[in-house]
């Protein structure tokens, strides 16, 4: 197994060594971040290309979501919402084939209709709020994008109804995001994650990452700190977060192919979960490296299981706010507690306004949902 640096914030010699290079290359940092907070569309089926306003970024935040099409032929329902992090490099690559797979997996009913928003994680963010602040961007999905989806689309608003799921770069995201705020999904899946490693400088036996962009991400994400770098590494993060994380019973999976240079440190990811006495599923995918195509193929039922168990059915009527198969007294409250200008799960008609049209709908439903 890949061993890693066993004391936190110690740089080990190929870091030392990196450094040193880091200084002889004039410490060479990323283009302009701002600059990426918009991708360009991909045109597919049943995708929209969407962009909300970030107080956090300073600016417009480009995103893609996949909008089954059952949500527009039924107008009164609610539904589960699964955040797909991408791995570095081009951040809409990835959108059409996880799309495409997605939906098959929709129509042939192995999961339920589902809405799948594609945040955009840039080239090289980690899905991490950089050190400097000029690129906020777990900051920006947990704080912005996430309210922005449940008042905008008739999603399932609360934990049960939310899933993060990811490959490379957005497997470690997903279990950034997930382990820091199980208030918010009821399933974490990392598939190929990294980086979990200790020392970010360390490049796994066997990676294709060159020392200059490895020097490159560390300074502009991390400020070259390897205690901030620590600090924001899904190991400290579950860590930290494992006694709410069992008590919220999040469901937890990691998958990755048996010849991916990320293996051990996953193997060593899976240890710690154990250690911490968190419940999950570890798979290594035989005779696959690092492809996220291959790992959900690969994974088969078993990936539909999993989304199954964590997700919430569709609500059937979207008068039973609460998901909880009866049109009652919390619902009405709901109304109530959200009256006048809005767009959350309480606007029944979509028409951005919480009102009497909204009570009327919730009182002629009033009772069991049929």
């Amino acid at each position: 197994m890949h061993q890693m640096p066993h004391a936190r914030g110690v740089l080990g010699p190929l870091a030392l060594r990196l450094l040193v290079a880091a200084v002889a290359l004039g410490a060479a940092v990323a283009a302009p971040a701002s600059a990426q907070w918009t991708t360009a569309p991909v045109s597919a089926p049943n995708l929209q290309y969407r962009t909300f306003s970030s107080a956090a970024a300073g600016t417009t935040v480009s995103y893609h979501i996949f909008v089954p099409p059952t949500y527009a032929s039924q107008p009164n329902a609610r539904f589960p919402v699964l955040y797909w992090l991408h791995g570095s490099g081009d951040p809409i690559a990835g959108i059409s084939p996880v799309r495409s797979y997605l939906a098959s997996g929709m129509a042939q009913g192995k999961i339920p209709p589902m809405l799948v928003v594609f945040p955009n994680g840039m080239n090289y963010s980690m899905w991490c709020d950089s050190k400097n602040g000029v690129v906020p961007m777990e900051t920006v999905v947990l704080d912005e994008l996430i309210p922005h989806i449940d008042a905008t689309f008739r999603t399932i608003a609360r934990r049960s109804g939310r899933i993060v799921d990811g490959f490379s770069m957005g497997g470690a995201g997903s279990g950034r995001f997930g382990f820091r705020r199980p208030d918010l999904f009821a399933g974490v899946s990392m598939l190929g994650a990294g980086p979990l490693q200790l020392d970010f400088l360390e490049e796994p036996l066997g990676g294709s990452t060159s020392e200059q962009l490895r020097l490159q991400i560390f300074e502009t994400v991390w400020g070259s700190d390897p205690l901030y770098y620590l600090s924001q590494n899904p190991r400290t993060i579950v860590t930290d977060r494992a006694e709410a994380v069992i008590a919220a019973q999040t469901r937890v999976r990691q998958g990755i192919g048996s010849l991916d240079s990320l293996v051990p440190m996953n193997q060593e990811f899976d240890a710690l979960l154990t250690k911490l006495g968190i419940a999950h599923a570890f798979t290594v995918l035989p005779g696959l490296d690092h492809n996220a195509g291959a790992v959900l193929n690969a994974l088969g039922q078993a990936n539909w299981d999993f989304y199954n168990s964590a997700l919430a059915i569709p609500c059937k009527l979207a008068a039973d706010i609460d998901c909880n198969g009866t049109v009652d007294s919390a619902d009405l409250a709901e109304v109530l507690a959200n009256w006048g200008e809005g767009n959350g799960p309480a606007d029944l008609n979509g028409d951005g306004f919480i009102n009497s049209a909204d009570l009327a709908q919730v009182l002629s439903s009033w009772g069991p949902v049929p």
